[in-house]
């Protein structure tokens, strides 16, 4: 009775991986069957004129057909079990990654949350200090009619020196939107932005609507 040499190995087999590497060991021993079947064949040719036992090499012969089939019908076999079981891998897989983006949904959602916390908190940043900004502004026209305009206070310096400071680096990968986003919140620390009415030294003359509008776009 014909035996498959990797027969403790098949049954130990589960992943596609596992029967992926018997499959090559049952690849092997099919080649080195057909190239002994070759042999056999020769060897059958050179007993029928003489040269050695007919009955014994095509016993033989015979012995490596049937070794053959068994390997083959072996690999195919272990092959319908290795996509089986790369099916299953792959719906694995996809679960898995289901259950890590209702994960990534859910800190999303907190990620929006506290976007939507920290805009409004800025919003009423913005109010408080235009309204700073507005006081301060009436008091410098009042210490230019006094002549004291040694008592004026630099808006612009001010706001400037306090939106100095280190800026966070952008990641290797971002969105269109959120470039654009970034750019419209960078816009209220740069000099010539949202909130400042005179552009940065050196540059253009522009207006700060038309720095988000795309150049194929603006009039």
């Amino acid at each position: 009775m014909t035996t498959i040499l990797h027969a403790e190995d098949l049954g130990r087999a589960r992943t596609a991986a596992d029967f992926a590497a018997v499959i090559a060991l049952l690849d092997t021993d099919l080649n080195n069957a057909a190239a002994r079947k070759q042999e056999l064949e020769q060897a059958e040719d050179s007993a029928i004129f003489g040269d050695g036992d007919v009955g014994a090499v095509r016993t033989a012969l015979t012995d490596c057909n049937v070794a053959i089939a068994l390997l083959e019908k072996t690999i195919e076999a272990a092959d319908k079990r290795r996509a089986a079981a790369a099916q299953s891998e792959a719906r694995a897989d996809i679960a898995a990654l289901g259950d890590e983006i209702k994960s990534k949904a859910a800190s999303l959602g907190e990620r929006w949350r506290t976007v939507h916390r920290l805009i409004e908190q800025l919003r009423q940043e913005l109010f408080e200090a235009d309204a700073l900004n507005r006081a301060i502004t009436t008091a410098n026209g009042l210490f230019d009619a006094a002549g004291v305009a040694d008592l004026k206070i630099n808006l612009t310096t001010t706001r400037r020196a306090a939106m100095a400071g280190p800026r966070a680096t952008l990641p290797a990968r971002l969105s269109r939107p959120a470039m654009q986003a970034d750019r419209l919140l960078l816009s209220f620390l740069s000099p010539g932005g949202a909130l400042d009415p005179r552009p940065a030294l050196g540059a253009p003359v522009e207006s700060v609507k038309s720095k988000f509008i795309p150049a194929s776009e603006r009039g």
